[in-house]
């Protein structure tokens, strides 16, 4: 099986609900395709041994209902014919952006894949961010963001199937972007079907000083500038191209303004129909 790039681990908090079942699947397909490790994380009131795990994502009978595994199969099946590395946790905690913050601090992970609060959600100040977007600040890592009732995406829960076709790509000149062009060439070529079109946009006046981009197996590329303000033009065009995948660069720098209302990645999160994937600047995972 192929590996997806630039992934060496994954760490999934779960609290078991059907949003966090879904952004389960896209943890379990990414650890899948990259046959790495992968680690469930669980906050609450119990202790370690209290915690019941069958109230969790179920790996193993999962990968079974994808046809990976056969209904018979071990436990150790996971490992020994899928190579996934799957590690259960549990942290007695009253709170739970702090306690999966200092987890990802002092355990880090390439990528957390987390259920957030999505379009649908009216919770929209800054005193109501979800926790999803709470932990990513905190932790600084590479993050996806699950929407709950997300219309798009490129996971199935269902049968784990993979089908990615469109990506889109929100630039911004004060930051460095270039990992996010690199994670958007290279999921398109791992995840995509042969036919990945991935929208570099850019709202504004003038469009930044691409790399240079060519056509390869897999993808094509499609610069995009729209006037207007950052957050209207992402969010319009977004609904427009209707992507499986938005791509954000973060810096971890907000202005004033952006405390009050969320920084812009935590914006399109609440506002998106599809995953969000927060890639931070500079991200060695990508050199």
């Amino acid at each position: 099986m192929t590996n997806i790039p630039l992934v060496e681990s994954v760490l999934h908090p779960t609290d078991s609900s059907d949003a966090s079942l879904n952004a389960f699947a896209y943890a379990l397909a990414i650890a899948l395709l990259r046959q790495t490790e992968l680690t469930i994380l669980h906050v609450g009131k119990e202790k370690g041994d209290e915690v019941d795990w069958e109230q969790f994502p179920p790996v193993r009978k999962t990968l079974q209902r994808w046809g990976l595994l056969d209904a018979d199969s071990p436990r150790s099946a996971v490992f020994e014919q899928l190579r996934i590395d799957v590690r259960k946790r549990a942290i007695r905690s009253g709170d739970p952006i702090g306690a999966v913050a200092e987890y990802a601090g002092y355990q880090p992970h390439d990528l957390i894949v987390m259920a957030t609060a999505g379009k649908g959600s009216r919770e929209r100040d800054w005193l109501h961010r979800s926790q999803a977007e709470s932990i990513s600040r905190k932790s600084d890592a590479m993050t996806l963001f699950v929407p709950d009732g997300a219309r798009n995406g490129f996971v199935a829960l269902a049968d784990g199937d993979l089908d990615l076709k469109k990506i889109l790509v929100p630039i911004d000149p004060t930051i460095d972007f270039s990992a996010a062009i690199e994670f958007a060439s290279r999921a398109a070529e791992i995840i995509g079907d042969g036919d990945v079109e991935i929208t570099l946009l850019h709202v504004g006046e003038d469009m930044p000083v691409l790399p240079g981009l060519r056509d390869e197996a897999g993808c094509r590329w499609q610069p995009l500038l729209v006037p207007g303000e950052p957050l209207d033009g992402i969010v319009t065009t977004a609904d427009k191209i209707d992507p499986d995948l938005i791509i954000m660069t973060t810096n971890g720098r907000d202005t004033l303004g952006q405390v009050i209302e969320g920084s812009m990645t935590e914006r399109i999160v609440r506002r998106a129909s599809c995953p969000v994937l927060a890639v931070p600047d500079g991200d060695p995972r990508t050199r």
